[in-house]
């Protein structure tokens, strides 16, 4: 007999609806229920693709045992965390509080009124390697529940008053912050490996896009140089799946060899852009490679036939974590033949060490990452793969991650000059205002012909974030009109006078605290993203509005840099960005030239606006499109040759400052 899940369409939550506990989904009438039988409540919170939520739902919810445990003391509930990041968000910081750590899947244990008091990650079925094991903890709970109720109460009273978010400390210098954040970005660096700190290592992109745009503005070769070895690197070793590319999630090792598998894609939407940025500061087609690999993969795996994008793919193949990636040297032979096959062992690594049963990752961690001519021999093993076993996909379309990968495929675009990456962006973005909008309202999910909750903080600052892209893109004016109305939009429902935004907006379900995040995780946090947007958006619009909105965000942000800059990459960005504006151009068209084949000997980072038809102010020069360049506290003479005013970098592996020794030149 299935269980209440049966009746939602989120992948992770109907992967359970055939376990034997009596899941519900989050709703009032679980807690009713749990108030009325007298009973705590047991939460589990996790997502479609992540493996250790796959083992324990074998180990421990497929079982009669436990789910007897459960249906008999507990009411039990379930939760996609991308669906409900609200709900994830707050008690993931319960976990933390209690443990010092957090990841999924997350159990909790609640009163009936909601409120936490033990919390925990994946607990095996019984103990083991020191773990407490479900059994155990599930009697535990109960005799605790029944025997000393007080203590338990007590417990959840304080956990849910230590959510309260203190006062932020004054606001520092954005200048010393600044220098703050790369200090300690290089003493995190691992200089032998790249990234920061050991394993387990995440590509958090979003930190490379702070180093690139600091070396852009200032020069500074250390900061190139940290965020360079690190993109190579994450490129050369396993993270990137060398067959049929894209990014996987993290690297269980220094190396960035061995991966936790599943693919997602917030990840690679993040991925392409600080590609994208490198190959723009550097001109090194390496970088443009890559990117590109990471937008095939996309648009071949992760591209719903309407063009929005979906969310993710598995860590588990057949039950076994990454066996859809590795390799024999005798499997690639057999396919390539072995002339070929010995060649492409030799250059991806296979058969130099890996899994205990000889197999191994493609990888480039021995080999010239920039050498081609292997690109024919990765059709058949690609499709050698697919036939040995195939890789669960989350094909819930979500509307944050969405704009993510909009806003990478603009800026791929702007880069590469090819068209296929603009359509990408323009036809995901149609997606989501035909589902996942209704006028400036937006929704975090849509599956099935059905939307998921109201949309969070997130949803919107990542679809203003597409919409300024998309912008920047096209210059069709509409993107910037929708990018401000949303900014109002956010500034209503969820601005909180004190500063900031919450995450939850007015009208959104209410949680036991509403939170409010300024740290990045594996993506920017939507107070970060709406600082960088309303910087921007202030740099073209001199709006009141956008003015103040953008000083208020810089100065809450500043504040809650404070306390650890390199948590707050993108809100770094956006206060040098602020701080050390890029070129603003104005491009005059003469009504004949496409817009977007204006722009394309501009700078990535440059502010540009368009005028579809000469002013009084911004006439043609010689009846040619015409540009208005200001940057550094000083205009420029208007121009017909963008180009000469921005020479780009040479295509080529030439050395140039990147390549100098880590200094101290910030």
């Amino acid at each position: 007999m299935s269980n209440r899940l049966q009746y939602e369409i989120s992948p992770y939550l109907l992967q359970h609806k055939d376990n034997p506990v009596d899941w519900y989904p989050w709703c009032d009438e679980a807690f009713a229920r749990a108030a009325a039988e007298d009973k705590p409540v047991f939460l589990s919170i996790g997502y479609s693709t992540c493996h250790w939520c796959h083992v324990q739902d074998r180990e421990s919810f497929e079982d009669a045992e436990i789910a007897g445990l459960l249906n008999r003391f507990f009411i039990a509930v379930k939760v996609d965390r991308e669906e409900r990041p609200d709900i994830d968000r707050v008690y993931m910081a319960v976990c933390q509080a209690l443990t010092g750590s957090g990841g999924w899947p997350l159990g909790l244990f609640l009163t009936p009124d909601r409120k936490p008091f033990f919390a925990g990650t994946y607990f095996p079925k019984t103990a083991r390697g020191g773990m407490i094991g479900l059994r155990e903890l599930l009697t535990a709970v109960h005799e605790g529940w029944e025997r000393d109720r007080a203590a338990l109460l007590r417990q959840a009273q304080a956990l849910t008053d230590g959510l309260q978010q203190p006062a932020a400390a004054p606001e520092a210098p954005a200048a010393s912050l600044l220098h703050m954040a790369v200090g300690l970005y290089r003493r995190l660096y691992d200089p032998e490996n790249g990234g920061f700190g050991q394993a387990p290592k995440f590509p958090t992109p979003h930190n490379l896009l702070f180093l690139l745009t600091v070396y852009a503005r200032r020069r500074d070769a250390a900061c190139l140089r940290m965020a360079e070895h690190t993109l190579q690197q994450m490129y050369r070793g396993g993270l990137f799946d060398h067959i049929g590319f894209g990014f996987c999630r993290y690297s269980t090792d220094d190396r960035f060899l061995i991966p936790h598998f599943e693919k997602m894609l917030y990840d690679n939407a993040l991925l392409i852009l600080a590609y994208s940025q490198a190959y723009a500061v550097t001109g090194r087609p390496l970088y443009l490679a890559v990117a590109e690999k990471t937008a095939i993969y996309i648009l071949r795996e992760m591209t719903a036939p309407e063009g929005g994008f979906y969310s993710a793919q598995d860590a588990d193949s057949d039950g076994e974590e990454g066996k859809y990636y590795w390799l024999t040297p005798e499997e690639v032979t057999a396919v390539l033949g072995k002339t070929d096959g010995e060649a492409f062992n030799r250059h991806f690594g296979i058969g130099r060490g890996g899994s205990p049963d000889g197999k191994s990752l493609p990888n480039l961690l021995h080999s010239d990452p920039a050498e081609t001519g292997f690109e024919p021999l990765l059709p058949p093993l690609y499709r050698y793969r697919q036939s040995r076993c195939s890789l669960r996909r989350d094909d819930k379309i979500l509307t944050a991650w969405n704009a993510l990968m909009i806003a990478a495929m603009c800026v791929l675009y702007l880069v590469s000059g090819k068209e296929r990456y603009r359509q990408a962006a323009e036809t995901a973005d149609a997606f989501i205002r035909t589902h996942l909008c209704e006028g400036d309202t937006l929704f975090v999910s849509f599956r099935e012909g059905k939307r998921g909750a109201a949309g969070f903080l997130d949803d919107y600052a990542a679809c203003i974030f597409a919409a300024l892209a998309l912008y920047r893109a096209t210059l069709d004016r509409e993107y910037l009109a929708r990018a401000v109305r949303l900014c109002r939009k956010v500034a209503a429902e969820f601005g909180d006078p004190a500063g900031g935004f919450y995450f939850c907006g007015d009208s959104s379900e209410a949680l036991i605290v509403r939170p409010k995040e300024t740290d990045d995780g594996a993506v920017p946090s939507g107070n970060a993203l709406m600082a960088y947007n309303l910087v921007r958006l202030r740099q073209l619009d001199d709006d009141p509005f956008l003015r103040q909105a953008a000083e208020q965000q810089l100065r809450f942000l500043a504040a809650e840099a404070s306390s650890y800059p390199p948590g707050h990459a993108m809100g770094l960005l956006a206060l040098l960005e602020d701080a050390e504006p890029p070129a603003r151009v104005t491009v005059v068209s003469d009504g004949r030239t496409a817009p977007d084949r204006l722009t394309g000997a501009l700078p990535l980072d440059a502010a540009v606006d368009f005028l579809p038809q000469p002013t009084e102010r911004f006439p043609l020069k010689n009846g040619k499109p015409t540009y208005y360049v200001c940057c550094g506290h000083r205009c420029l003479p208007p121009t017909n040759d963008a180009a000469a005013l921005f020479p780009t970098p040479a295509a080529s592996e030439k050395r140039h400052p990147g390549s100098a020794p880590l200094g101290r030149d910030f």
